[in-house]
Parts: C-alpha cells; sequence; structure tokens
C-alpha cells in the first residue's frame, strides 16, 4: 500500500533516477571509447556542438526536440530516453516498496549498474571495468549494511562471527565462486575445443562477480540459466531473422545476464517484498 506521504518521495526517487539515467546514457557512450565521462561537457557527436542546459533535461528535451540535434538535425538514439525512463521507474517503483531505506539503495545502485551493463553491451559489446568490477566492491560494501540470507558463512564461520561479516563473507564467495566457475569452464573449453569459450567472455564473469556480491550465489546461477533461456529465445532467432551465422555472430550476453539478474532483483526480492505486505 502507497500512503500519501510516500507519493513525494516516490516522485523524487523517479526524478533522480531520471538524472542518473542521463549519466548512465554518458557512461554508456564514453567508457567504451575511453573517453572522460566528466569533461567536455555534452555535446552532440555529430557536430560537436556543445548541448545547452535547457536541451539536456532528461526525457523532456527528447520529446521537445522530436528526437532530433537542434542544431544538425542529427538524430538521437532512443537509447537516451529508454535509458533514462527505465532508471526513474525502476527507482520509484524500489522506493515505492521499500520506501528511503538503505535496501531501497542497494537496489537502486544494483539495478542502475544493470541497466548501464545491459545497454553497453547491447550497443558497444563491451562491459566496462568501472561497472562489473567497481559495482563488486559496491556489492562488498552494501552487503555490510544490508545483509543477505546467510547460507555458506554459517557453515564456515563460527557462530560468534557478527551478521554484517557473515553477510560480507557470503557476499565475496559469491562473487568469487561463480565467477571464477564460469571462468574455469571458458579456459576448459578453449583448451578442450582450441577456440575461445563461445557465449561467455571475461566481461561475462566479471559481470557475474558483481552480480554475486549484490545478490548471492544462489539468485547468481539461477541468473545465468536464465539469461542461458532469453539468450536462445531471443537472441538465436534474432540472428536467423537478420540473416547472420550463429558461428560468427558475437551474441551480447552480458545484455542478457543483465536482463536475467534485474527481473530476479525486481521481481523476485522488490515485488515479493510488496505482495508479501498485500497478505498482511
Amino acid at each position: 500500500m502507497i500512503f500519501p506521504g510516500m507519493v513525494s518521495e516516490i516522485v523524487v526517487a523517479g526524478l533522480f533516477g531520471l538524472l542518473i539515467g542521463s549519466f548512465l546514457n554518458v557512461c554508456i557512450y564514453r567508457l567504451p571509447r575511453d573517453l572522460s565521462v566528466v569533461r567536455p561537457r555534452s555535446h552532440c557527436p555529430y557536430c560537436e556542438t556543445m548541448i545547452s542546459g535547457w536541451d539536456n533535461i532528461p526525457l523532456l528535451s527528447f520529446l521537445i526536440l522530436r528526437g532530433k540535434c537542434r542544431h544538425c538535425g542529427a538524430k538521437i538514439p532512443w537509447r537516451y530516453p529508454l535509458v533514462e525512463l527505465a532508471v526513474g521507474i525502476l527507482f520509484a517503483g524500489i522506493v515505492a516498496v521499500l520506501g528511503f531505506t538503505l535496501p531501497a539503495l542497494k537496489y537502486c545502485l544494483y539495478s542502475a549498474i544493470l541497466v548501464d551493463l545491459i545497454a553497453t553491451d547491447l550497443e558497444e559489446r563491451i562491459l566496462p571495468d568501472e561497472f562489473t568490477l567497481g559495482g563488486t566492491a559496491v556489492g562488498l560494501v552494501m552487503s555490510a549494511f544490508v545483509p543477505m540470507p546467510p547460507f555458506l558463512g554459517w557453515l564456515v564461520l563460527p557462530v560468534s562471527v557478527p551478521l554484517r561479516w557473515v553477510s560480507v563473507f557470503e557476499s565475496a564467495v559469491a562473487a568469487g565462486f561463480v565467477s571464477g566457475g564460469l571462468w574455469l569452464f571458458a579456459w576448459l573449453y578453449q583448451k578442450i575445443r582450441h577456440r575461445e569459450g563461445g557465449w561467455m567472455g571475461l566481461g561475462d564473469v566479471k559481470m557475474l562477480a558483481m552480480i554475486g556480491a549484490f545478490a548471492g550465489a544462489g539468485e547468481t546461477l539461477l541468473t545465468v540459466m536464465v539469461a542461458a533461456v532469453l539468450a536462445v529465445v531471443i537472441g538465436l532467432p534474432y540472428i536467423w531473422i537478420t540473416r547472420n551465422r550463429v558461428s560468427e555472430y558475437e551474441l551480447p550476453f552480458g545484455s542478457f545476464i543483465g536482463l536475467a539478474a534485474l527481473g530476479m532483483a525486481v521481481w523476485g526480492d522488490v515485488i515479493a517484498t510488496w505482495y508479501g505486505r498485500l497478505g498482511r
């Protein structure tokens, strides 16, 4: 249930999400090109004219400009408003369920990282270390403040260890175990077949380490399975429709991993919390 006093919090979260989405668009374009995300300020990649503040308002400017640069008329990719809208909706929905809390902060950070990686891999076939490795560090830190359900930690660590550090242990083990195991699989595949590990690259492994740090080992393994199904159901038909060769087409598996992880986080955790409250 959403109380009247929460509406302002949800609106603020949604607007903040739009701003974060705008910044993520900068990262999506610049990081794969080894450009600074700070300087120079936003400019049209075609005519290189600096974009004024009035033309850089999330969503609104795209609609006012009708998806074109004010100066040269070049089309603005639909990725820009879609990323902004997605992050805005995610932030608003998370705060609507969890309020202004540390768990909400965790899931907002997690969803923003996933949206960036989904879009970057889809557009550039790159998963930037700033979001995979950096996201892993953020996930480890958040595990100390938002404890994840203990599993392996209680089997290995003494009972006297505080729950906070058990959670950090779970996060670190999940990040290392899942990503390390899949890296080993890809390495063995390469040694046996004398070719790259097929559908998974090193960037995907780093991304799974980040997911493990945020979500734990069980949810990360389930994410990999769901991502594989999505790749088959969506990716293969797309390759056939576009008449590409399956053996040569570089499938953005990181995008499927991100979609699966985002679905797990939103549906499995946030919506489950909301549904549980309805039953009270």
